[in-house]
């Protein structure tokens, strides 16, 4: 009896086993992709993660052929859109592509005393595509022709000049948090949900000025709609010739957008690596190298490792930059 009982069991187990085997294989064996894949930007339609991670949808498509589609989730600076991402299964079929706020933004929670939402470990560098330098920018109609004639009324009316950006801590707040405090002016923030909204604003004249990434600005320079006074890089911009740069005016006042793509943490290696593949391909795809031209924005393409390396360093120097900042109420 306990012979036969044993027998049983051990091809229970077996088949158990085999099923499990079988399982595993056909987990691993599965073909990658084989539907949709998601790319979460963590701002609204109009801004300048929201134009990479479209132009980056379109290149993707050809190489991995299927279906690729941007889903944006908008609020604190792109925190909320980081968080959600962080709630998707990490099996590949969720991408990131996020700005250089993501490096910084959990060291805000920890200014205020609270548990952060996210913090860099949850996701897997992938690669950057392009990296630029703010713009302050005002409307075409508006008094100030120059960036020295800004500062100059900004000193005598402190506060009294409306500043918007895309949230709390967001790039565009924290670069002209920065300017402002090297040029020794005061401004009165508007936060927005995103790039796009904030420009709505500046076009609309509710708000006087704020900091944008090239991208942005071009198109609406070239439909004379905005005026850029100064850029907030370590050189002239080809697009903007004219437009100085703060350290020209005698600012220390460098600040970079860029835009990136992670995977998720906990996606399996062999994706990772389809992925981070696929990328590359996808930067140098018509449909990509089109869009970026369009956005007079230069592809600067960093592959995992070299992007790795550049995020130790920028992750470092913003989250410094905040804490000099500190708690904004």
């Amino acid at each position: 009896m306990r012979t036969k009982m044993s027998k049983v069991l051990f091809v229970v187990a077996l088949c158990v086993c085999v099923a499990g085997l079988s399982s595993a294989i056909g987990v691993a064996g599965e073909p990658y992709p084989e539907r949709p894949i998601y790319v979460v930007a963590p701002f609204p339609p109009g801004g300048v993660c929201d134009l990479h991670a479209r132009s980056l949808a379109a290149g993707l498509e050809p190489v991995l052929k299927v279906s690729v589609l941007v889903i944006n989730k908008k609020g604190a600076g792109g925190a909320v859109g980081m968080q959600y991402a962080t709630t998707r299964k990490p099996d590949g079929y969720t991408i990131m592509v996020a700005l250089s706020s993501e490096p910084y933004l959990h060291e805000v929670d920890k200014l205020f005393g609270r548990k952060p939402v996210y913090t860099p470990d949850d996701f897997i560098p992938i690669a950057r595509l392009s990296s630029d330098p703010l713009v302050i920018t005002v409307h075409s109609g508006s008094q100030w022709k120059t960036a020295q004639e800004f500062i100059a009324d900004a000193k005598k009316r402190p506060g009294k000049i409306d500043v918007g950006s895309a949230g709390m801590y967001s790039v565009m707040h924290v670069a002209h948090e920065l300017f402002i405090r090297r040029a020794g002016i005061q401004l009165n923030h508007i936060p927005y949900t995103g790039g796009g909204p904030t420009l709505r604003a500046l076009l609309g004249r509710h708000i006087d000025c704020a900091a944008f990434g090239p991208s942005v600005v071009i198109k609406q320079l070239k439909a004379g709609t905005v005026r850029p006074l100064v850029v907030l890089g370590d050189k002239r911009l080809a697009s903007m010739p004219d437009v100085p740069t703060a350290k020209e005016l005698g600012y220390d006042a460098e600040f970079y957008i860029w835009a990136s793509v992670f995977a998720l943490k906990g996606t399996p290696d062999n994706i990772v690596k389809k992925l981070r593949d696929a990328v590359k391909k996808a930067v140098q795809t018509k449909e990509f190298t089109t869009a970026m031209k369009n956005l007079k924005t230069p592809i600067q393409y960093l592959d995992q490792p070299d992007f790795i390396k550049f995020l130790e360093v920028d992750g470092k120097r913003s989250r410094q930059l905040i804490r000099d900042i500190g708690r904004i109420e």
